[in-house]
């Protein structure tokens, strides 16, 4: 709280504060965001703007409890010119919590770039995996037995393999900072409301100190004895700030993630399917073969009328169904082998 018990103590003194905005060339980049991450760079920067208005709000906070104790000193009146200063230091109070909570505002706003940052680097990861099957789309209906085809499953193979891990990464860091930015802009909403019931009691209190029972011409108020009073009103007021505790509801997170945004516990089942993908597609029995030349039944047949032969599916990521050998020689095999 302002420690001082007049505004007019700190007139040729005005705190100053930093001024958040300036021409960045970061304002021209807005026509440049993937499509992923638009929506959220839109919302991150229309918070941008908020976080102004509150920060405007604070400084007209000031402006009005200056401007209060000044026109309450003018009138000459020992009630008003105290009570108005008093008051004064209450708004003023109240503009300094506007200020914070822009403050915890711009916080819970840098937790959302986390998000918007991931989905930037996801991203590429998709539209690499749509081009590369678009590619094949096109050669086959132009050329569908061009050697071309082999090594574009391959890149695709590896393509998938890649977004599997990107797309359970942006899921992991979506739902943790969501669930942080916002249980720190309830927390800092919920202290300024607080707050500002505080300061407004005691602003109520103020106002018991001013006698407004009419007088007839002629006739002297009663000297003002408010003047004690009105400093311990200040004093309780900024008491009662510092004891305020936050009493907030739990917001328990779940996650546990280490540095590459995967679970560090246990290994994530698209992870591990992905590299299996990933491995068999360098090792040297990982060949696919065009749907011309394959040398089996079409029950082998993967997607796109090709086999994976690591026996996973490259589109969705699922183990597909291996046919093992169900021949087991009978007694007299047996004897006749022994």
């Amino acid at each position: 709280m302002n420690r001082a018990l007049s505004i007019r103590s700190n007139k040729n003194n005005p705190s100053s504060s930093s001024q958040r905005h300036g021409f960045s060339l970061s304002s021209l980049r807005g026509t440049v965001q993937p499509e992923l991450s638009k929506k959220l760079y839109k919302l991150i920067k229309s918070e941008n703007h908020l976080i102004g208005y509150y920060e405007g709000a604070a400084k007209e906070r000031l402006s009005i409890a200056n401007q209060l104790s000044d026109w309450g000193e003018a009138t000459t009146d020992d009630a008003i010119s105290d009570v108005s200063d008093k008051i004064g230091v209450l708004l003023s109070e109240l503009g300094e919590q506007e200020e914070l909570y822009a403050h915890n505002i711009d916080d819970s706003r840098a937790t959302l770039k986390a998000i918007r940052n991931t989905e930037k680097s996801v991203q590429p990861s998709r539209d690499n995996k749509a081009k590369i099957a678009d590619e094949i789309a096109k050669l086959k209906a132009k050329e569908p037995e061009s050697a071309k085809l082999v090594i574009l499953e391959q890149e695709l193979v590896r393509a998938e393999a890649e977004n599997l891990v990107a797309e359970a990464q942006l899921t992991n860091i979506t739902r943790q900072k969501m669930k942080e930015a916002y249980a720190a802009e309830f927390a800092a909403t919920i202290e300024r409301a607080e707050k500002q019931m505080i300061l407004a009691r005691h602003g109520r209190r103020l106002l018991n100190l001013l006698d407004d029972t009419p007088v007839v011409p002629g006739d002297v108020r009663p000297a003002y004895e408010g003047t004690n009073a009105a400093r311990q009103i200040l004093n309780d007021a900024e008491d009662d700030l510092k004891d305020w505790t936050p009493e907030l509801e739990d917001v328990p997170s779940n996650a546990n993630i280490n540095n590459s945004l995967m679970p560090s516990n246990h290994r994530h089942q698209n992870t591990t399917e992905s590299q299996q993908i990933s491995e068999s597609v360098a090792g040297e029995g990982s060949v696919i073969h065009h749907n011309n030349h394959i040398q089996g039944g079409p029950a082998d047949l993967g997607p796109e009328g090709s086999r994976v032969s690591s026996g996973t599916s490259a589109t969705t990521g699922q183990p597909t169904q291996q046919y093992e050998s169900t021949y087991a020689p009978s007694e007299t095999e047996r004897s006749q082998v022994v």
